[in-house]
């Protein structure tokens, strides 16, 4: 499945952007910087329009303590995982 989402600011590398990122299955395709009313070269399956929302990598977490084992009556590997995928994190160690 091919999905593309359009209008979206990108924050990529450093700068910021009017862009399209169209991802295939589970990787990313392209990312596209679009002048004003340009559309993407790429066709989707879906499309999702994010006009005024930011499009940003997710975050790595290379510092976490989920308290395990010890103090799981404040916080352990469920709730804090949770907490850190709501956040934007796709990956800590």
């Amino acid at each position: 499945m091919r999905i593309r989402i359009d209008n979206a600011v990108v924050v990529n590398e450093g700068r910021s952007f009017r862009g399209s990122v169209t991802i295939e299955d589970t990787l990313i395709l392209d990312v596209e910087e679009l002048a004003e009313g340009q559309l993407s070269r790429h066709d989707a399956d879906c499309r999702i329009d994010a006009d005024g929302c930011l499009l940003i990598p997710g975050v790595i977490d290379d510092h976490v303590h989920f308290r395990e084992p010890g103090l799981t009556d404040k916080a352990d590997i469920e709730s804090e995982s949770r907490a850190a995928a709501a956040g934007g994190v796709t990956t800590y160690f």
